[in-house]
């Protein structure tokens, strides 16, 4: 099968030695999916500024559907400066791109989840809080992996704008009233819970002034790992790395 002329916007997920001069990139496209890029001689390459992780440009492609593609050239780059060269951000934004790539086979087309993931990226960039946007791409994401949950209605009475508590024996929230159909129901802050509701919903173009506290976000972040735990079932090393940095982010801050 003939090699397919396409321009694309594409954020490059990450890149790796290959043979003794050339790389393999990985590129998330918004026109054709996940693909991996040859680049021969990339040290060289008139492209080697485009070929870093978190680059986002057009590509102008020849897209292999069997195999290894290639870039012939790109345009209108737009480096994340204030992404990667923070620990912090860049460690966030790094098990974003991660998902996204567990998320979708390669080769699936899925511009609406390309344009999510770059939002949150460029965000991050503009300083709106990581750990609060990885919160809401985690929460939105969950329907990429098959899961689906409501957090705004009781599993048995389907009441909304209660005091939830979340059952992972029925997968959803309880009500007061229900409370005592699992004697091992999570005990979660109702907090989290509305807050999660809320985030399933929540447009990015409204987050430039949100602000949460120390402690609920880390709530947050205890929750929404255990549902992925539980769920969804993937141990990125992108997140063994996240994770680490709650240990002594403060001290390098």
């Amino acid at each position: 099968m003939p090699l397919q002329a396409v321009t694309s916007r594409g954020l490059v997920l990450f890149e790796r030695p290959y043979r003794e001069k050339d790389r393999l990139v990985k590129i998330f496209t918004e026109q054709a999916g996940k693909r991996m890029f040859l680049v021969k001689n990339s040290g060289q390459s008139r492209l080697r500024s485009a070929l870093q992780p978190l680059s986002l440009a057009d590509y102008l492609c020849k897209i292999n559907p069997n195999g290894l593609s290639y870039l012939d050239d790109y345009r209108d780059l737009e480096p994340l400066h204030e992404v990667s060269q923070d620990i912090f951000k860049l460690a966030h934004a790094t098990y974003a791109m991660d998902l996204a790539d567990h998320a979708i086979d390669d080769g699936e087309e899925d511009p609406a989840l390309f344009a999510f993931l770059t939002q949150i990226l460029q965000l991050m960039n503009q300083g709106v809080d990581e750990a609060v946007l990885l919160l809401i791409y985690e929460t939105q994401l969950l329907s990429r992996f098959g899961v689906s949950l409501d957090f705004s209605h009781c599993v048995f009475c389907h009441r909304s704008q209660q005091r939830f508590d979340f059952s992972f024996k029925y997968s959803g929230v309880l009500c007061p009233e229900h409370y005592l159909e699992d004697e091992k129901r999570l005990h979660a802050d109702p907090n989290v819970l509305y807050l999660l509701a809320g985030f399933q919903e929540i447009s990015l173009e409204r987050l430039q002034g949100i602000s949460l506290s120390a402690e609920t976000k880390e709530k947050l972040r205890e929750f929404m790992d255990a549902i992925y735990d539980n769920y969804v079932g993937i141990h990125l090393k992108s997140k063994k790395f996240l994770d680490g940095l709650s240990d002594w982010g403060e001290i390098m801050r």
